[in-house]
């Protein structure tokens, strides 16, 4: 029994120092803030955390950066290299395949538009529009024919009205404007039948002077609202779309029958839509984030919130003993904070 204890600790001692000694191949590709290189260094979120874990575990990997998606996935799958690091979202069908680890990003997809397509509701604008100028313009020259009738009907009547006609037009609008305002001056109320009619005919004209007054701001802001020509996934069908081939992004605009132009990477995908080729993409809600906050945002804006809320993770063969180690290690980090910090200095407060 203690020979097979002994034997037994001499094959995990072995086990260890060889994957100690082990130099670990980590596939990634290119999609800022996740996996990068700035100034020649390997840098990122999942970087940053796979750097840390590896610390941790005393570790040594070496990063794989490849061009395609499908090519990461596909060599960790045949067992090609030992893990994947990226924006990877966990799904049932590769995790028949593969094994992940715990979540370690919360995320979803969202949609970018060219910014000249995004049109932001604006009360300025309503009240500067042509369609509220004529309605306010209409409404003053009721008013002010209005005023100038009762002019007509109560100058020997009432003494506000008694003076000539140069005179009386102003006085006149500014007593109809009060009367639709204020309900009008208890000590400048009509004498004459006629003008009491009137007086009265006029108050409730007011009402719908001020139903068209406001229902113009609205309807201008409702349709200064609509005029992006993208914003919710209803708004796709028929328009020139892009996304990255194979990805989740992908699958979702399938289901929903959305036709897309599907591009192999992210350099590709952004050119095109620099250029004007496709108005809209749909992608992960964070990559396209930071895209438009730093070298697209002459070029694009997301709009409306993530949808198709996903998960990312690190990705390992089935089977990999490295699995368990990673998620032990994930759940220290996220115990003692060092989870919260790098995520903090990515991508602000943790939620």
């Amino acid at each position: 029994m203690r020979a097979f204890r002994f034997i037994l600790s001499l094959t995990f001692l072995f086990w260890g120092s060889a994957l100690l000694a082990q130099v670990l191949t980590l596939n990634t590709v290119t999609r800022p803030p996740f996996s990068m290189v700035e100034d020649g260094k390997e840098t990122g979120f999942s970087i940053e955390l796979m750097q840390e874990i590896a610390r941790r575990m005393e570790w040594q990997f070496e990063v794989n950066r490849l061009d395609a998606f499908s090519q990461m996935l596909g060599e960790v799958r045949a067992g090609e290299a030992d893990l994947a690091a990226a924006n990877i979202s966990i799904t049932a069908s590769r995790e028949a395949v593969m094994d992940f680890s715990q979540p370690v990003f919360e995320s979803g997809l969202q949609i970018m538009v060219q910014a000249d397509d995004v049109s932001e509701p604006s009360l300025l604008h309503a009240l500067m529009s042509w369609d509220l100028a004529l309605a306010i313009g209409l409404a003053f020259l009721m008013l002010l024919v209005g005023g100038m009738f009762m002019w007509v009907l109560e100058r020997r009547a009432q003494p506000y009205f008694d003076r000539p006609l140069k005179e009386a037009w102003f006085p006149s609008f500014w007593w109809a404007l009060n009367l639709v305002v204020n309900g009008g001056f208890e000590e400048r109320v009509p004498r004459t039948p006629i003008g009491r009619m009137f007086g009265v005919l006029l108050v409730l004209s007011s009402l719908f002077i001020v139903s068209i007054f406001v229902a113009k701001i609205t309807a201008v802001m409702t349709v200064e609202a609509i005029t992006g020509s993208v914003n919710s996934v209803n708004d796709l069908y028929g328009k020139r779309t892009g996304t990255i081939e194979g990805s989740t992004a992908s699958g979702f605009l399938l289901r929903r029958e959305i036709d897309y132009i599907g591009f192999r990477d992210l350099d590709e995908l952004f050119a095109a839509f620099e250029a004007g080729e496709i108005r809209a993409v749909v992608f992960d809600a964070p990559v396209l984030n930071y895209y438009v906050q730093h070298e697209g945002q002459a070029y694009g804006r997301t709009v409306g919130t993530p949808f198709l809320r996903e998960y990312y993770g690190f990705v390992f063969p089935q089977g990999s003993a490295l699995t368990e180690e990673v998620n032990r290690t994930l759940l220290e980090m996220q115990e003692d904070g060092t989870y919260a910090g790098i995520y903090h200095s990515w991508f602000g407060r943790l939620q």
